[in-house]
């Protein structure tokens, strides 16, 4: 939580409110959550998996981009479907190679520490995620299970139908 959202403000004069660090005229999601996106439930690959099954997977379900797990379920990176395939065409990916030679691995550093994205996460903070990542991974609180995949245009989506 940001310091901005633990502040008080004083009782008289101009104020500027904050709500998990936006000003409520800011929030054009009305205090909506990342649940509220209604999102499909969300399809991984073991890292395991052959090429050739990923990118008949990722075309079948239309996802551009799937996450990629270990054995115990732990997000280790992402395939970028589309690149995957051209690599296949390009001959610079065998049909039997493992997606992980492939994936596009999570940094997790001091520097950029992992962001937790939950049924509950504000789409306004949701927002500000996906400013600087092309979709985000939605699960439990224990980051045991990932839920969904979130992307901008899940959130445009949404906006258009509530037409906030």
């Amino acid at each position: 939580m940001s310091s901005a959202a633990a502040s008080v403000a004083p009782l008289a004069g101009p104020t500027n409110p904050t709500l998990n660090g936006t000003t409520p005229q800011a929030d054009k999601y009305r205090g909506a959550v990342v649940e509220d996106l209604q999102l499909p439930p969300a399809f991984a690959l073991p890292a395991d998996e052959a090429v050739s099954r990923a990118i008949e997977l990722g075309y079948e379900r239309d996802y551009s981009y799937i996450p990629v797990l270990d054995r115990t379920r732990k997000p280790l990176g992402y395939v970028d479907v589309s690149a995957l395939k051209a690599k296949w065409e390009a001959r610079q990916a065998d049909p039997d190679d493992k997606v992980m030679k492939f994936m596009t691995k999570f940094e997790r550093t001091a520097s950029h520490p992992y962001t937790l994205i939950t049924p509950a996460t504000p789409l306004s903070e949701l927002e500000e995620f996906l400013k600087h990542n092309i979709f985000a991974i939605v699960t439990d609180y224990d980051r045991k299970f990932v839920l969904a995949v979130a992307t901008q245009q899940d959130l445009e989506t949404f906006v258009s139908r509530r037409g906030f």
